[in-house]
């Protein structure tokens, strides 16, 4: 298997094989604990508008949407995990919006897409080898630290390696973006985001998605073992 890493929206438009679009902080982080939380599947789209017309179509459905990292009017959640594990999501669609990483996933073209975060990496690694792609192409969807950290961890998994996450992690927690939203001065991004999106492994399902007309559909599929 060739792997190939790459970034962002040039990367997404150039991916080949599977691909794994990486959004740890926050849009796939929030779609695992929609899923594990009882949501049926998450539907990502590109604009805010698109969302609110979409979730007009779907009784009972939820908006999760931010921009350019901050909340946005009249949607109650702004991508965040903390919020999504407080919101009753049983048998629900959740809708989402993200800066990142529902934009990257948009514009991979060809072969087959896994959604995927830090809380679910070792689960799409397992996908990821049962299919056994000539080519799987990680993608990072925003050239940020913690998105480079789980694409590394994932490839040292497929090599059977044992990676030192916290050692990958090192540059995130260095940065000015983990001490602003350690603050709790951001807002729509509660300091217990960071929490609940560093913690590797957490679900056993990796999230498989499919093109649908004006959205693409993200589920959770498990992965046995």
């Amino acid at each position: 298997m060739k792997i190939v890493h790459a970034t962002g929206i040039d990367g997404a438009r150039h991916a080949r094989g599977t691909v794994v679009v990486i959004d740890v902080l926050r849009a796939f982080t929030v779609s695992a604990y929609a899923l594990a939380g009882g949501a049926r599947e998450c539907r990502l789209v590109r604009t805010v508008q698109e969302a609110r017309a979409l979730a007009e179509t779907i009784p009972g459905s939820v908006i999760c949407a931010e921009e350019d990292a901050l909340p946005v009017d009249g949607i109650a959640i702004s991508n965040s995990p903390t919020q999504i594990r407080e919101t009753d999501l049983r048998d629900r669609i959740l809708i989402q919006r993200s800066t990142a990483g529902t934009q990257v996933a948009s514009e991979v073209k060809s072969g087959d897409i896994f959604a995927a975060s830090l809380v679910v990496a070792r689960a799409t690694v397992q996908a990821c080898l049962l299919r056994n792609p000539e080519t799987l192409t990680l993608l990072a969807s925003a050239d940020h630290p913690e998105d480079h950290a789980c694409a590394t961890y994932m490839a040292a998994l497929i090599h059977g390696d044992h990676p030192d996450l916290q050692q990958l992690l090192d540059p995130l927690h260095q940065s000015e973006r983990y001490r602003r939203a350690m603050s709790g001065g951001w807002p729509g991004f509660p300091p217990t985001d960071l929490e609940l999106a560093l913690q590797a492994d957490r679900f056993p399902f990796a999230m498989p998605v499919s093109r649908e007309a004006g959205y693409l559909r993200l589920t959770a599929s498990r992965v046995a073992g």
